[in-house]
């Protein structure tokens, strides 16, 4: 069996097992959840004809990621970043992604093309370089720590689970450390990276695995931040609670990316 580290390192991704404090925070965190597809507030974050609700910040957790009067967030996978990625930073407001039957359906102003990818391709993407302009160019603008996610109920397999092209993360090194070559730190922020995002992709697609992560509560998986990764389609049968397969991620920003996003770890 392949060390945890090792294989996060190769293949881009990990899973933990069911782990009680895991397991505690995930039921803490579920009826917090549910509130927050109901809230009014978060209506925006419904997309794709509803059969996908984004749930940016909608945890109120505290930066600890503890939730009021509940457990820790704790457990293997902290102890797993403790030790071998750094300190945990300070965290966000969690996402809730919860994905319903009959996803994908096209988002408001998503053309034929954007949603042909979204359905063959699973939207994949690498968190963190967000497109820009009228032209639909790239540049990155969120670059995360990492991404933990953890399942917050019970769904089938087949109910739109992550999909990840294992070792993706090596490739989309590669081409961001080439892009960004001879240009200052400074100024990588404003670096237009469409043309190598789009070839790194393309070579993923031909090269690395796709592969669907499913998670039971209790269980987690850390994915490293440059892995290309999406969602695929809600499949035929496929089964979920009302509240739809809900998942918590964590994917904190680095503080200073030009120092560390590149990096291994």
């Amino acid at each position: 069996m392949q060390d945890p580290f090792a294989q996060y390192r190769d293949k881009g991704w990990v899973r933990f097992t069911h782990d009680p404090q895991i397991a505690a925070w995930a039921a803490d965190a579920l009826p917090h959840g549910v509130k927050a597809l109901h809230d009014p507030a978060n209506a925006e974050w419904f997309q794709c004809e509803r059969t996908w609700f984004i749930g940016v910040d909608a945890l109120p957790n505290d930066a600890a990621g503890c939730l009021p009067g509940g457990p820790p967030l704790a457990g293997a996978p902290i102890e797993f970043i403790t030790r071998h990625l750094g300190p945990i930073p300070d965290l966000h407001r969690a996402q809730v992604s919860s994905v319903f039957p009959g996803y994908p359906r096209p988002r408001p102003g998503e053309g034929e093309a954007a949603f042909r990818y979204r359905v063959k391709r699973d939207a994949a993407h690498v968190d963190g370089v967000k497109m820009y302009g009228d032209h639909r160019r790239r540049k990155v603008e969120e670059p995360h720590a990492w991404v933990l996610g953890i399942p917050l109920n019970e769904s089938s397999p087949d109910a739109a689970p992550l999909v990840i092209w294992e070792g993706s993360h090596k490739i989309m090194r590669r081409a961001f450390t080439a892009a960004f070559e001879g240009v200052p730190p400074e100024g990588w922020a404003d670096l237009d990276v469409t043309d190598a995002y789009t070839a790194a992709r393309a070579e993923v697609f031909e090269t690395c695995p796709r592969i669907t992560v499913h998670a039971k509560p209790g269980e987690s998986y850390l994915m490293h931040r440059l892995c290309l990764h999406g969602v695929a389609p809600w499949g035929e049968g496929a089964s979920a609670p009302e509240e739809g397969r809900m998942i918590a991620y964590f994917r904190p920003e680095l503080a200073d990316w030009t120092k560390g996003w590149l990096a291994e770890g």
